[in-house]
């Protein structure tokens, strides 16, 4: 056991100085992003003829004052380094901010002037410094990747529990989160093997302090369990601030995201009042507004593409260019689904014959890596998902969304459980948190907790984030059979 730490130790996982150089760059680069984009502003009156002296000043105040104000809003908080999109609305609510506290002085020193900075340089500033944190965001996570800028976190909980976060962190290592040690329970203690995976257990949870120390960790993450009430925690806390170590107390609530979390002290008690999803009402009505609005431009823009592909399709082998299939979608609802053929057409009956010899899906679903039915031409379309293109029209139709769960075809929803069937209170989407996290190399499990997660999580702001990330994920071709 003591071996295992030491490789631990020395493996260098965790360098604790990267946050503070992470923020230091941040801060940086945003004070670049102000000056260039006031300079900007300021060379553009300068060229008009409209510029003031006083504005120099002015915009020197404005540029200074950027990197203050997210600070102050938190947007270098070690917290959201790396990790969410908390780091990008704490630059959006700084630009606000600024902007507002730029009027108001105009306003009451009656300065005319101001206008261009809050309507133009402010907007810009915050353009520049989100193209920055996407950038410094990016290095991060290939850093994170090949094991450098990972936290050291002890696990203090149930085995399983333990082993289910290992793999969550090992499955996102984008998180930064890597596991050094574990303290279990002292009736599983002298159970469990002395390592696994490469991190120790190394006691029972008394030992937390110790285990900390000896494994210069800089962070705790305690999971749901019994036998660590309210004063336990409490205790650790207070032992855990002596040394800084960060404390992570994860709740019982799985695939509940912050947003719908509030914490409400009542006598003394700090207890957990949880929204229920917003699965109805304005905001749906929103989503699908901007749904087909969005669907329809970019149908549009690529109309002429897709005929391309169509001629490609009927002419590369016999068959329709478009493939028709079932599918069900909001409330148990069975729609047509328009996909561009990638399969020759006598692939439902032959899929018959395939399932004799295994397939690569899990649980309902049917998914072989080299699929014999697929085209060539179908294995480029699906390796970039153009096959699916034609699902705008679903989108415009109102029977899909641009973002959702992953369509299901009539025979899976006939065996799912009722936790699985949560899924079709909102529409399938053409892309979503499946897409987004690995497509078909997701096992069934996987892909039923990211589309659970969705429907528990929804929010136009998560849609964005996914049909933006969803480039990547498509134009890498990752997971695509």
């Amino acid at each position: 056991m003591g071996v295992a730490l030491e490789e631990v130790v020395r493996s260098g996982i965790g360098d604790p100085g990267w946050s503070r150089r992470y923020i230091r760059a941040a801060v940086a680069m945003d004070t670049l992003s102000g000056a260039a984009a006031i300079q900007g502003v300021l060379l553009a009156r300068f060229a008009l003829g409209i510029a003031h002296p006083v504005e120099v000043p002015l915009g020197l105040a404005i540029a200074a004052g950027w990197p203050l104000t997210v600070g102050l809003v938190g947007g270098y908080d070690r917290r959201h380094i790396g990790d969410g999109a908390d780091e990008y609305r704490k630059i959006i609510h700084s630009a606000a901010i600024l902007a507002s506290v730029v009027a108001i002085s105009a306003y009451v020193t009656q300065t005319s002037i101001a206008r261009s900075y809050v309507m133009a340089g402010i907007p810009i500033c915050a353009l520049l410094t989100l193209g920055v944190h996407y950038a410094l965001r990016k290095r991060l996570h290939r850093r994170r990747r090949n094991g450098e800028c990972l936290r050291r976190v002890v696990v203090v909980g149930h085995w399983t529990s333990v082993l289910d976060l290992h793999a969550q962190f090992s499955r996102e290592r984008h998180h930064g989160m890597r596991i050094v040690a574990a303290c279990v329970p002292p009736d599983q203690a002298g159970q469990l093997p002395s390592q696994v995976d490469g991190f120790p257990v190394l006691g029972d949870f008394k030992n937390v302090p110790e285990v900390v120390v000896a494994s210069q960790a800089d962070s705790v993450a305690v999971l749901a369990c019994p036998e660590l009430d309210g004063h336990a925690l409490r205790r650790l806390a207070w032992q855990l601030e002596e040394r800084g170590t960060e404390l992570l107390v994860a709740t019982a609530l799985m695939e509940v995201a912050g947003p719908r979390i509030n914490i409400r002290p009542v006598a003394g008690l700090a207890l957990l009042h949880v929204e229920h999803p917003d699965i109805r009402g304005m905001r749906q009505a929103v989503k699908s507004v901007f749904d087909r609005v969005v669907a329809s431009m970019v149908l549009l823009m690529l109309l002429p593409f897709m005929l391309v592909i169509a001629t490609a399709v009927r002419v590369s082998s016999p068959g329709p260019a478009l493939f028709r299939q079932a599918r069900v979608g909001k409330d148990g609802e069975v729609f047509t689904v328009y996909k561009f053929r990638t399969m020759t057409v006598d692939a439902e009956r032959r899929k018959i014959t395939l399932r004799n010899f295994g397939d690569d899906g899990n649980g309902v679903l049917f998914k072989l890596r080299n699929d014999p039915r697929i085209t060539p031409l179908g294995t480029w379309l699906r390796r970039y998902s153009l096959d699916e293109l034609t699902q705008l029209i679903n989108v415009i139709k109102g029977e899909m969304s641009l973002v959702g769960p992953r369509p299901p075809l009539p025979e899976e929803v006939a065996q799912y459980g009722d936790d699985v069937r949560r899924r079709l209170l909102v529409k399938p989407g053409m892309t979503g948190l499946w897409q987004v996290s690995g497509r078909s190399d997701l096992t069934w499990e996987e892909s039923v907790r990211l589309d659970l997660r969705y429907v528990e999580n929804w929010s136009l702001t998560l849609d964005v984030l996914i049909l933006w990330k969803t480039w990547s994920a498509v134009f890498g071709g990752r997971g695509a059979y």
